[in-house]
């Protein structure tokens, strides 16, 4: 049998429930990984979205991730409109978002086993988003988001460690906080072949709330967010998915009859890991 890859490796042990240690008084890189994958997608009626707008985009997007000492690391780059497709619903639009997710471990930096329970590991967590090709004053101005708060790794029964932060959302291009998000990520393989692949249910959910009903001048939703529902098969280089998301006033965006910010999409996705 072939052996996975390293990233396939880690990702199956780390979020099957498998527990790597958290005492790290004597090596603080001892569980230092690092990987990295380009997916191919193709997303139908993302949201936010007008009713009778385009539907449908194709992306490349770059997604990397690891750990070194104290540091741990998440991340992806997304290129839009490869085509440059006037169907497109992001023709003419931001071409490039990046999410930027460091987090710093409490454990490894105080180089102490800080568990308790079903919490494996602390952390200070931070999340960054980032888009452009618009300037401020555009009708979609870019996105310049910054969360700050407390991470963790916690162990959940089926679905193994799960990631669990909670942030303040300090908004860059308005200098003010916005309320809050909580953020969990999962990864649980859950059917296994002969051969060595297998096939995982991987998702996240992001919720913000602790909102004001006007931020800036704007008004917005108190409370809404994003659910991630992927079910993929993987082998030691290559993955193929199909994913969809739950949206419930993403953003903060109030859904109405002119601008949707409720309801549903679909991505389809072809990866290759090095």
């Amino acid at each position: 049998m072939k052996k996975l890859t390293t990233f396939t490796i880690c990702s199956a042990l780390a979020y099957s429930g498998a527990s790597f240690a958290v005492d790290y008084s004597d090596d603080i890189h001892k569980n230092d990984y690092k990987w990295l994958q380009f997916n191919l997608m193709y997303a139908l009626e993302e949201l936010p979205r007008s009713p009778d707008a385009h539907s449908g985009h194709d992306y490349l997007e770059m997604e990397f991730g690891g750990r070194s000492g104290i540091f741990d690391l998440y991340g992806y780059v997304d290129v839009f409109d490869l085509t440059d497709h006037d169907a497109s619903d992001k023709n003419d639009r931001a071409k490039i978002f990046m999410k930027f997710a460091p987090r710093v471990s409490l454990d490894a930096l105080t180089k102490k086993d800080l568990s308790i329970g079903p919490i494996q590991e602390w952390y200070i967590a931070t999340l960054f988003n980032w888009d452009g090709g618009y300037n401020k004053n555009s009708d979609f101005p870019p996105v310049n988001n910054s969360f700050w708060g407390i991470g963790s790794d916690v162990q959940v029964p089926w679905f193994g460690k799960v990631g669990v932060n909670l942030y303040g959302l300090y908004d860059i291009n308005n200098k003010d906080w916005n309320g809050y998000q909580l953020s969990t990520n999962w990864f649980k393989p859950f059917y296994n072949f002969s051969n060595g692949s297998f096939i995982a249910y991987q998702g996240y959910v992001d919720y913000q709330f602790g909102a004001d009903s006007t931020f800036k001048g704007n008004t917005q939703a108190h409370n809404g967010g994003v659910m991630f529902n992927g079910f993929y098969w993987h082998s030691d280089r290559y993955s193929l998915g199909y994913g969809f998301k739950l949206y419930h006033d993403v953003y903060l965006i109030r859904d109405t009859n002119d601008f949707e910010s409720t309801g549903i999409s679909h991505y389809f996705s072809a990866t290759y890991k090095f």
